[in-house]
């Protein structure tokens, strides 16, 4: 066990500067745990006490209004890192986390992790820079949800995802619900959109996969003015 918690923490970007006796002391102090497809790490206002790094699988953060609608901000897959922010500021969780698939995660407390970044600065760094990526991906949803149509809004997000897999033929990374949390919208919404985009011959879809045959087309969705 001690084993694949060192090859996981070696694998983390945020610790790649440490030597191996500093990783071994490390993962002394992280703890194991796993989820099943659909369960919770931890819920939004929930106190923060350690920092959760991805060994296997991937997660989806997300918010909950108060009548139960989400909405999805980002999706993590290991190696990486969840909750970076409480542990500076103090503060309880500012989102939901829960597992996509079978996910293994192993918890450094807060105050191990600021030890971490105390010793080495440039692990601060590094979370500064994942930090930022977050912060622009959340400008993005922000973005998405309060400008255009949810028929704008899902051409950009297919193009994306065309961009992400570089050819026209892909399939869904997310399920039409999860993309539907992501969009601000409902699933029904996503499915019958996807359909009038079928039928202007925009693309074709099959299951999950989706064929882009008018790019073009799709991109003048995208960005439509309304």
């Amino acid at each position: 066990m001690t084993a694949a918690k060192k090859d996981v923490l070696r694998h983390i970007p945020l610790f790649a500067s440490m030597s191996p006796a500093e990783i071994d002391v490390l993962a002394e102090h992280t703890l194991e745990r796993r989820f099943a497809d659909g369960e919770v790490l931890f819920r939004e206002g929930d106190p923060c006490h350690a920092c959760f790094l991805l060994g296997r699988g991937s997660v989806k953060i997300f918010k909950t209004s108060p009548g139960g609608r989400e909405i999805m901000l980002a999706v993590e897959s290991a190696p990486s890192t969840v909750a970076e922010v409480p542990l500076f500021d103090g503060g309880p969780f500012p989102a939901t986390v829960s597992a996509v698939g079978e996910v293994v995660t192993y918890q450094v407390s807060t105050q191990d992790f600021r030890q971490v970044c105390r010793q080495h600065p440039e692990v601060a760094l590094k979370v500064l820079a994942v930090l930022g990526r977050r912060l622009r991906l959340l400008v993005g949803v922000v973005e998405a949800v309060s400008f255009g149509s949810v028929r704008q809004r899902l051409a950009r997000s297919l193009l994306e995802f065309e961009q992400q897999a570089g050819q026209p033929a892909f399939s869904l990374p997310v399920t039409h619900q999860e993309l539907a949390s992501r969009l601000g919208t409902v699933r029904e919404v996503i499915s019958r959109n996807l359909s009038r985009f079928q039928a202007e011959g925009l693309l074709s879809v099959e299951k999950r996969k989706v064929t882009i045959l008018d790019a073009a087309g799709l991109e003048r969705e995208a960005n439509t003015e309304f």
